[in-house]
């Protein structure tokens, strides 16, 4: 663990606008060196608790953000020693690749000679040296992003925060550069916490996942216990596909499952049946719609090569301890 990493604690954080309740009372813990990732729709406080953690926006008393054992909740955020990544970059367009990542050092007085090798230092961690002194309008979406992560750890903040900053590229550069800023942070052990919508960016990124929900923490876990005991069929539901296999008396659901947790045979092999409705295929695998008679057909993933059809009886089981269970 890096030795100069920081325990973030919120206590009773909570951040009310006119008539809305954007975070109701939060305690959240996140480790010294850890990245812990906040999920969850638009509108359910993510942004709002990490611009609390970073001092851009003020809890409503009595919550308290602490940084160890400093309290920091009446520091701006020039005061806490925080970096931030944003989804719009928030570069200068007039300014090239170095001279952007050595802005917020000369804003803090650092002498000159030290101003350059740190620059040089997180060029070389972001892979952009050779681009030093291209001009800002000349970069890709990735490139600038670099550029920005770059500009945010030279600073060395004690705290890393992360807004969306990957919905604005497409999917193939989203992906590489997720592994990219993966690797960076295990590399560095800052603490950091990372705001998504994005469930499989959560899960790639993520030591631990603070699920949210109209401004709520409905559950704090890492991400297998997240994906495969989720606390609610919100944060089910939230952080993949899941289908309904039985319901009560009532016809409310009751019982759910993976669609990779379904296992298909021929008709006759397992005691429960049913008949492939749909398939659609998807590159590397298809998504078979099976009618099992409730009221909707539940979801199956399956390799491509395998040969299921639409209108084909067959009978299915479920994997191990595959069921999840929630009150309706």
């Amino acid at each position: 663990m890096n030795n100069d990493a920081v325990n973030v604690t919120l206590r009773g954080c909570a951040r009310r606008f006119a008539h809305h309740q954007a975070l109701h009372p939060l305690d959240l813990s996140v480790h010294a060196g850890e990245t812990l990732v906040l999920l969850g729709p638009s509108g359910c406080g993510k942004t709002t608790t990490l611009r609390i953690i970073s001092g851009l926006e003020r809890t409503d008393t009595p919550g308290e953000v602490w940084f160890d054992d400093r309290n920091v909740t009446d520091l701006p955020i020039e005061k806490r020693n925080v970096g931030m990544v944003f989804q719009n970059y928030a570069l200068f367009p007039n300014l090239n690749v170095a001279q952007n990542v050595a802005y917020g050092l000369k804003v803090q007085g650092i002498p000159r000679a030290e101003r350059e090798a740190r620059v040089q230092e997180m060029l070389e961690l972001v892979d952009l040296t050779a681009l030093a002194q291209r001009h800002i309008d000349k970069l890709s979406g990735g490139q600038k992003q670099r550029v920005a992560l770059a500009r945010a750890l030279a600073a060395r903040p004690k705290v890393l925060l992360f807004d969306e900053p990957l919905a604005a590229l497409d999917a193939k550069l989203r992906e590489r550069l997720r592994a990219d800023i993966g690797d960076l942070l295990k590399k560095l052990a800052i603490t950091a916490v990372y705001v998504t919508h994005d469930q499989q960016e959560a899960m790639a990124l993520g030591d631990r996942i603070a699920v949210m929900e109209q401004g709520r923490l409905v559950q704090i876990a890492t991400p297998q216990t997240i994906y495969q005991r989720p606390a609610s069929r919100f944060v089910a539901d939230f952080v993949g596909a899941i289908n309904c296999i039985e319901t009560d008396e009532q016809g409310q659901p009751v019982r759910f499952c993976r669609p990779e947790d379904v296992l298909l045979a021929e008709a006759g092999r397992y005691a429960r049946h049913g008949c492939i409705v749909a398939s659609t295929f998807l590159g590397a695998s298809q998504r078979l719609q099976i009618d099992i008679g409730l009221d909707k057909p539940i979801q199956v993933e399956r390799h491509a090569r395998e040969n299921w059809h639409a209108g084909q009886r067959i009978s299915w089981s479920l994997a191990g301890q595959a069921a999840l269970e929630f009150t309706a």
